[in-house]
């Protein structure tokens, strides 16, 4: 049997069955998202529809070629092809013109494509090639610096596009990097920062029973506390430091909470202070006592992680512009502003409620065929399945894509080689990233920061960028035969 029979032996159909179906199901949808009553021709190239649907046929077409190349040349040509897509990010900065506030398109004759979305592709083939390397373990400061490097350059170059909400993807790689072997303490780390800055922001100008004491850093001060005192006894597994924490936080708590009800109001959060700067001390001490490292590491991330809540409100207020402001004050219940930021989030909640159980069918669809829905054959797209589908539709829809991130996962699993499955896992984050983040921002679960959803919205970049991820990882996988 020669090489190119026992590839096409080996590739996974299963996964190349669900890629067509989603496809298919995201071109009826941007025929139903950008229908307009009176149109005839769903593949007139004039139409959205029509341009899609040379996208998906011109898709079909990268996805052979991507099969048909030998999978060493992604590992001989991972680097390359990253500083080539890098390079690339750098001229879209100053050559792109401004379009909706971002510099992330060029304009190549009649077509437009965004250099952004096939950086991921790159990114992903360099962190492989990186971590496949000899003797490569995460932990060593100079590999994670480098790690850091790759992933966060991209990134800095997409910021600079004004393009933030596709530079929000690369977090998703801490994913894989959590695979890998990352310490824990990281992904923890990056959840509560998480927790840290909705708490604060949500709860800042909210007062604990009408008194001086703000909720949001109360709440978060008392989170950090309770939480080294969790990583003393599962780091260190030691009930007396515990002990002693937990006396040292809850004792004074406790006493100033009787003081500002009972006696006079003040603002409890100068105690906590007070309560994390003998906490820190205590954990510098038993550092220096028993010649535990931990120790000192568990007091710096407590004081990393007070640096981090008050410099949140320098972010939010200082950083972020005010778009994105009211964004994350939609979904956070600050701000309702349902003729502004909050417009597109509730008309397209209204467009899948109308859809019922079984929807209102294929280009009948009001609500998106009134054009209610701001950007609805893009990223609101599933709005439109939700309308004309239903629930009935959407639900089969996730499904299909749990179906797709179950499959990556099994594929990830089975590769031979480091090169394979840093890959795999590196475009299965991707992929969850933006399904969590699509879906959950048209149900208004998180904010709108402008990510499509994959096979779905409306773009050749997006449509290509996928395909490149998707079919590089199944010609990975087929190979594997010869390890």
């Amino acid at each position: 049997m020669s090489e190119r029979d026992s590839i096409w032996k080996n590739i996974d159909w299963v996964t190349i069955g669900i890629y067509l179906v989603l496809v298919v199901c995201g071109w009826f949808s941007v025929c139903g998202a950008s229908y307009n009553f009176g149109d005839q021709d769903l593949l007139d190239f004039s139409t959205r529809a029509g341009k899609q649907f040379v996208w998906i046929i011109c898709s079909f077409g990268l996805g052979f070629v991507l099969l048909m190349l030998d999978d060493k040349l992604y590992d001989v040509f991972a680097y390359l092809i990253y500083f080539g897509l890098m390079l690339l990010l750098i001229v879209t900065i100053f050559i792109a013109p401004d379009t909706k506030g971002s510099r992330s398109w060029l304009i190549l004759g009649p077509v437009s494509l965004q250099p952004a979305e096939f950086a991921k592709f790159a990114t992903a083939l360099a962190l492989a090639k990186c971590m496949n390397a000899y003797n490569f373990v995460i932990n060593k400061p100079r590999n994670a610096l480098l790690i850091a490097l790759l992933i966060l350059l991209p990134m800095l170059l997409i910021i600079l596009q004004r393009e933030t909400g596709s530079a929000l993807v690369y977090f998703a790689f801490f994913l894989m990097l959590y695979r890998e072997g990352m310490p824990g303490v990281v992904l923890f780390s990056g959840l509560c920062a998480v927790l840290y800055f909705v708490v604060g922001i949500r709860f800042g100008d909210v007062m604990m029973d009408q008194g001086p004491t703000p909720v949001g850093q109360f709440a978060v001060l008392l989170l950090i506390l309770l939480f080294t005192i969790g990583m003393v006894w599962v780091y260190l597994s030691r009930w007396k430091p515990v002990r002693d924490l937990l006396l040292l936080t809850l004792c004074p708590m406790a006493l100033a909470y009787l003081v500002d009800h009972f006696v006079v109001p003040f603002n409890m959060v100068f105690v906590e202070w007070g309560v994390a700067a003998v906490a820190f001390g205590y954990l510098c001490l038993m550092a220096l006592r028993e010649r535990h490292l931990s120790y000192l590491l568990i007091g710096l991330f407590m004081a990393g992680s007070v640096g981090f809540l008050y410099s949140c409100d320098y972010f939010f207020n200082r950083v972020l512009e005010p778009h994105q402001q009211i964004r994350i004050e939609v979904v956070l219940g600050m701000e309702e502003d349902l003729a502004g930021a909050g417009y597109n989030v509730n008309q397209s909640k209204i467009a899948i409620g109308s859809g019922g159980l079984h929807g209102k069918g294929f280009l009948n669809g009001t609500q998106t065929k009134l054009k209610y829905v701001p950007e609805q054959d893009t990223d609101f797209i599933f709005c439109t399945v939700g309308e004309e589908q239903g629930f009935v539709g959407a639900s089969a829809v996730l499904l299909l894509f749990l179906v797709l991130i179950l499959r990556l996962i099994v594929l990830a699993e089975r590769q031979h080689t480091t090169f394979g499955r840093v890959y795999g896992y590196s475009v299965l984050s991707i992929f969850l990233f933006h399904l969590f983040i699509n879906i959950g921002m048209v149900l208004g679960l998180t904010p709108v920061i402008g990510i499509p959803l994959p096979f779905f919205s409306y773009g050749g970049s997006s449509l290509w960028g996928f395909t490149l991820l998707l079919f590089i990882f199944l010609r990975i996988d087929a190979g594997r035969a010869k390890y």
